[in-house]
């Protein structure tokens, strides 16, 4: 019997001869085949583009745990504070090797100009110095003398003739010193009107205290809230250091006079926050302290928000608030208008206004709401921004590229830190604003090589996402680059909450806001804390409320001795 050819087998003199009908078979049957191919290759193509994606999807999912591998390492393994790793210093010390080769050949080019001169003789090496002991130390001095000031020479024995002296200086210490002031309130009357029967007395009347009716004087006050909020240390342990000395002050007792001096100072609390929203560049931050919760019998969490002055303004000024959580409600509420104490002759003031110096959380989305603050800009923080890839930079090139460049528009910043406004802003878009530029060219590019869902493709879009207030310095000179000056003044509250643990009530913890307010602004601007505060408290008392300004830390002048 003849084979049936196939389509495959098919030849064009095959076809000759065949009927109609036949040929209209074989088309039929060839269209049928070339359908079927077309469904297949469908069908292939849909199977390799899943495949492609499973392949991406399995590519970030990769890079995602080998990020958290790595970032677990670093945790377990790392230092615990964010100083540069010893690749980053690597790739910055690289960058200044190459600045100070092409210096050093320009500085060669411009020497070989110059006309021949005789060289000076170098210099010999200065020894180190030890630092002088501060002059105001009360110096107690230690004469040492020969017994026999007489001449030991044979045949001599004449009387020596002092010539001079070595003095050295050691440095010692006496533990705190406790002492009372005693008031002498003397009692004068008047003999002769007493003879009369008309009783006259005079005495001079009482000077207002802090704490009525208290024994702790300014000092002791200021001393107990110091080693508290500065030094962190809980009742029990000064009662405890106290008691070295013979002086028995009960915890409950200094806790007592540390509330009493936190609520005189709410007035000066107020007009602190008052000065610090004056000013029109704003950090602001949060982080988390533990409150007790005696109801629950355990501690829940509760926030310090705080707020600084531009890291670029002439006057320092920070302002701390403790609230129950991170809602918008809380900046929003702080940030609003600004209220004068009852009986003041200042104005109310209008919300706050400026640019607000923050990070990327969402809870800033309510206080930068162009439709309700139109007057207020958002200016995002470049060391958030380096930390993203800061976490990947022992997985990914590209984060180490990204290191490299903003490593290098921070070093160019540097220089800029003694301009003023006007002049850091020149600066900036002759010699930053180019930098940034390829970073976002760079960025960009980067974006599309890498598949979505990946720690890197996060990382470029939380700047990307941002560009705007991420630059927003680039467009004003007294804007700082990031938020790490703030970030610094939260840190007393970090090492705080290892010492205490938590604060005992929501008052006890806006008083700790009100006492580190004063203090760590006494602190930017240069005063001791201690002297700040003993001469506050003993001033407080009698001091006008319509001058209550005078007493801010930024105006703050220590007495003459």
């Amino acid at each position: 019997m003849q084979r049936m050819l196939s389509m495959r087998d098919l030849k064009p003199q095959d076809l000759q001869g065949l009927s109609q009908e036949a040929v209209s078979a074989l088309a039929t049957q060839m269209l049928g085949h070339i359908e079927q191919q077309a469904r297949d290759l469908e069908v292939q193509q849909k199977l390799l583009q899943r495949k492609d994606r499973d392949i991406a999807w399995r590519d970030a999912k990769i890079e995602k745990i080998t990020f958290e591998l790595a970032r677990l390492k670093r945790w377990k393994f790392g230092a615990k504070s964010e100083a540069m790793t010893a690749e980053q210093r690597q790739m910055f010390q690289d960058t200044l090797l190459e600045d100070e080769a092409d210096l050093e050949a320009q500085l060669a080019a411009l020497q070989a100009a110059l006309p021949n001169t005789p060289a000076k003789p170098k210099a010999p090496a200065r020894r180190p110095r030890r630092q002088a002991l501060p002059d105001h130390l009360r110096r107690v001095e230690h004469h040492h003398e020969p017994e026999d000031t007489s001449c030991t020479t044979a045949d001599c024995g004449q009387p020596m003739t002092r010539v001079g002296e070595d003095i050295s200086e050691r440095l010692d210490i006496v533990p705190a010193e406790f002492f009372v002031h005693r008031h002498i309130y003397g009692k004068w009357t008047c003999r002769c009107c007493q003879r009369q029967g008309i009783e006259r007395l005079v005495q001079e009347p009482a000077d207002p205290q802090i704490i009525d009716g208290g024994i702790a004087a300014s000092g002791l006050v200021a001393h107990t809230l110091i080693s508290r909020f500065v030094d962190h240390l809980p009742y029990y342990r000064q009662e405890i250091i106290n008691a070295r000395s013979g002086v028995h002050t009960p915890r409950s007792t200094l806790a007592r006079t540390a509330g009493n001096a936190g609520a005189a100072m709410v007035p000066l609390f107020e007009a602190h926050k008052r000065y610090v929203l004056s000013c029109p560049v704003l950090h602001a931050d949060e982080t988390p302290v533990a409150m007790l919760d005696p109801g629950a019998g355990k501690t829940k969490r509760a926030y310090i928000w705080a707020y600084a002055r531009g890291e670029l303004d002439a006057q320092a000024g920070v302002i701390y608030e403790f609230c129950l959580g991170r809602g918008s409600q809380y900046p929003v509420a702080f940030l609003g208008a600004a209220q004068g104490p009852p009986g003041s002759t200042m104005q109310d003031q209008p919300p706050w206004r400026g640019t607000l110096v923050c990070d990327q959380y969402a809870g800033y989305d309510a206080v930068l709401d162009k439709r309700v603050y139109p007057q207020r800009i958002a200016a995002h923080c470049a060391a958030h921004a380096r930390r993203k890839f800061d976490e990947l930079l022992g997985t990914s090139e590209v984060a180490k590229e990204a290191i490299k460049r903003i490593a290098w528009i921070y070093h160019v910043e540097g220089q800029f830190e003694a301009m003023d406004a006007q002049q850091r802003l020149a600066a900036r878009q002759q010699l930053t604003r180019p930098l940034w530029k390829e970073l976002h060219v760079w960025l960009k590019l980067e974006r599309g090589r890498v598949p979505d869902g990946g720690s890197i493709a996060a990382a470029i879009d939380y700047s990307l996402n941002s560009w705007t207030a991420l630059t927003r310095h680039l467009e004003d000179g007294a804007v700082p680059i990031d938020n790490n000056f703030i970030e610094r003044q939260i840190k007393p509250w970090a090492m705080g909450r290892k010492a205490w643990l938590f604060c005992g009530s929501e008052s006890a913890g806006q008083r700790a806001a009100v006492v580190m307010s004063l203090v760590q602004s006494a602190k930017l601007n240069g005063h001791d804390p201690w002297a700040y505060l003993r001469d506050v408290l003993e001033r407080l008392p009698s001091h006008p409320n319509s001058r209550i300004e005078e007493l801010l830390p930024h105006r703050w002048q220590k007495p003459a001795a």
